[in-house]
C-alpha cells in the first residue's frame, strides 16, 4: 500500500509537473504573442508619427518656398517697373534730343543758305569795290604824279612817324604816372629775376654736406620716432635732409650763419656718439656760445686792423656776422675789408679823412648781416642800424650812395662808392663763369645795338648796367624813355641774369665851332 501510495504520489507529481509545464508554456506563448502585438502597435504608431512629421515638413517647406517665391517675384516686379520707368524716361529724353537736333539741323541748313546768299552778294560787292579802287588809284596817280607803291610807302612812313611820336608822348605820360605806383611792378620784376636764378643758387650755395662713417649714424640722427631730427631742426632752425645718398646728410638753409652752427653741432654730436634731445640742446648751446664769441672777436680784430676808433658793440658783432654772408660767391666780410682799405687809400689821395673813409667802407654793407632776420634791403637796414647807434652823416650817406639812392656828400662817401665798384668788379672777386658772363654781356649789347637810332652800347659794372648812346637827330626825349623800356623788356625776355640790369639811354647834342684869327 505504501508502494502504491508512493507510486501514486510520483504519478501525481509527474502529472502536476507536466500540467505546470504545459500551463507555463501556454502562458509564455500568450505573453510572447502580447509582446508581438504591442511591438506591432508601437511600430504602427511610430510609422504614423513619421508620416505626420513628413507631411508637416513637406507643408512647411512648401509654404517657405511659396513665400520666398512671392518675395522674389515682388522684388522682380519692382525692379522691372523701375527699369521700365527708366526706359520710358530715356526714350522720352532721346525723343526730345532728336527733336532738338532735327530743329538745329534745319536751322543750320537755313543758315547755310543765307550764308551762301550773303557770300554771293559779298563777292559782287568785292568785285565792285576792286573795280572802283582801281579806278580811284588811277585818278590819284594821275593827279599826284606818284605810282601806287610810291604813294603807299609815303603814307606808311608818315603814319609810322606820326604814330611813334604820339606813342612816345603817351608812353612818357603813362610812365610818369606809373612811377607813383611802381612798387608792385618792381617787386614783380625782382621776383621774376629771383625765379630765374633760384634753382641754381639754391642747389649750389644753400646747403652743406656732412660726411658720415656709416649708415647707422643716419638712424641715430633720426632717432626713435624721429625725435632727434625734430629736436635738431627745431633748435638749429635748418632743414636736415636724409636721403639715399650713402654716408652723407645735407644741411639746407638760406642763412649761412645758422647753417654753420648746425654743421658744427651735428659734427660734434656724431663725434660724441650720444645723440638724444637733451644732449642735442647741450651741444647746441655750447657751439652757439662759441660762435658768438668768435663773431665778436672777428669784429674786434677787423676794427683793430683798420685802426678805427671805438664802435658800438652791436655794430662790432654785426661786422663779425658778415663772415657768414656772401654775395655772388664773394664773402661779405672780405668784400667789406677790401672796400674799407681801398676807400681809405682813395680818401687819403684826395686829402680826405682816411679813418672816416675806412669806417664808412666797413659799415657800407652792414645791413647784409640783418637781411636774413629782418625785411627790407640791406641799404635801408644798414642805414637804420647805423642811425640807431649814433654813426655820423658821412657813414649814413655812404651806405645810401653806394647803390645810387643818394649822391655822395663828400670825398669820403665818394671814395666808398668807388671802392665798392672796384671790389665788386674785380676779376675773380665774384663767382661767375667767364664764358657765360661774356655771352650775357654780348647778348645785352647786341639787343641794344639792334634798336633803331642806337649808335653804341656799353655793358659796365660787371654787366649790371648798360649805357646806350643814341643819335640825337633820330631819337627825341620822349622816344628815349620808350627805347629804354623796350630794351629792358627785351633783356628780361631773352637774357638770363641774377639781380637786375640798369638800362641808361643817353641822348646828347654836341655843337662845335672854332674861333680863328
Amino acid at each position: 500500500m505504501e508502494f502504491e501510495y508512493i507510486l501514486s504520489s510520483v504519478i501525481v507529481g509527474v502529472l502536476s509537473s507536466a500540467i505546470s509545464i504545459f500551463v507555463v508554456k501556454k502562458l509564455d506563448k500568450a505573453k510572447f504573442q502580447i509582446f508581438i502585438e504591442q511591438a506591432k502597435a508601437k511600430a504602427k504608431v511610430i510609422e504614423h508619427e513619421a508620416e505626420v512629421a513628413l507631411k508637416d515638413a513637406q507643408l512647411k517647406a512648401k509654404s517657405e518656398c511659396d513665400r520666398e517665391f512671392k518675395n522674389a517675384r515682388r522684388d522682380y516686379e519692382v525692379m522691372l517697373s523701375k527699369i521700365e520707368k527708366k526706359e520710358r524716361d530715356l526714350n522720352e529724353h532721346l525723343e526730345s534730343e532728336l527733336k532738338i537736333i532735327k530743329q538745329e539741323k534745319e536751322q543750320i541748313i537755313e543758315n547755310n543758305k543765307k550764308i551762301t546768299i550773303l557770300k554771293e552778294g559779298l563777292e559782287k560787292q568785292k568785285k565792285t569795290y576792286e573795280d572802283m579802287t582801281v579806278e580811284a588809284i588811277k585818278i590819284l596817280e594821275n593827279a599826284s604824279g606818284l605810282t601806287q607803291i610810291e604813294a603807299k610807302e609815303l603814307m606808311l612812313k608818315k603814319v609810322k612817324e606820326d604814330s611813334r611820336a604820339e606813342i612816345s608822348s603817351i608812353f612818357r605820360k603813362k610812365y610818369k604816372l606809373a612811377e607813383i605806383n611802381s612798387k608792385n611792378e618792381i617787386n614783380n620784376m625782382l621776383s621774376q629775376a629771383v625765379s630765374r636764378y633760384a634753382g641754381e643758387f639754391a642747389a649750389e650755395r644753400l646747403i652743406n654736406n656732412i660726411p658720415l662713417n656709416d649708415e647707422e649714424t643716419k638712424g641715430k640722427i633720426i632717432g626713435k620716432e624721429g625725435r632727434n631730427i625734430k629736436a635738431l631742426e627745431m633748435l638749429l632752425g635748418v632743414d636736415i635732409i636724409i636721403d639715399d645718398t650713402p654716408n652723407t646728410i645735407t644741411i639746407s638753409s638760406f642763412n649761412l650763419y645758422r647753417r654753420a652752427v648746425a654743421t658744427k653741432t651735428i659734427k660734434e654730436l656724431i663725434e660724441d656718439g650720444r645723440i638724444q634731445p637733451a644732449r642735442i640742446e647741450e651741444i647746441y648751446k655750447k657751439v652757439k656760445l662759441e660762435f658768438d664769441k668768435n663773431i665778436q672777436k672777428e669784429g674786434e680784430d677787423v676794427i683793430l686792423e683798420l685802426g678805427i676808433k671805438s664802435m658800438h658793440p652791436e655794430l662790432v658783432k654785426l661786422v663779425g656776422r658778415l663772415r657768414y654772408r656772401a654775395s655772388y660767391g664773394q664773402n661779405a666780410l672780405a668784400h667789406t675789408l677790401e672796400v674799407a682799405h681801398l676807400s681809405g687809400l682813395l680818401a687819403a689821395q684826395m686829402e680826405g679823412d682816411a679813418i672816416l673813409a675806412r669806417r664808412a667802407g666797413l659799415l657800407h654793407d652792414i645791413g647784409k648781416a640783418l637781411t636774413h632776420e629782418m625785411p627790407g634791403s640791406h641799404v635801408h637796414l644798414g642805414a637804420e642800424i647805423c642811425k640807431r647807434y649814433g654813426e655820423c652823416d658821412t657813414v649814413i650817406n655812404a651806405i645810401y650812395a653806394h647803390h645810387g639812392h643818394e649822391e655822395p656828400i663828400n670825398v669820403e662817401s665818394a671814395s666808398v662808392c668807388a671802392a665798392d665798384a672796384l671790389s665788386a668788379a674785380r676779376p675773380g672777386a665774384r663767382r661767375e663763369v667767364l664764358e657765360s658772363f661774356l655771352k650775357r654781356v654780348e647778348e645785352i649789347e647786341h639787343i641794344c645795338t639792334s634798336k633803331v637810332g642806337v649808335t653804341n652800347a656799353y655793358a659796365i659794372n660787371a654787366g649790371r648796367e648798360v649805357r646806350v648812346i643814341v643819335n640825337a637827330h633820330l631819337v627825341n626825349d620822349d622816344e628815349s624813355v620808350l627805347l629804354a623800356t623796350e630794351i629792358a623788356k627785351d633783356i628780361e625776355e631773352k637774357v638770363q641774369y641774377p639781380g637786375e640790369i640798369k638800362v641808361n639811354v643817353i641822348r646828347e647834342e654836341r655843337a662845335e665851332s672854332y674861333a680863328r684869327k
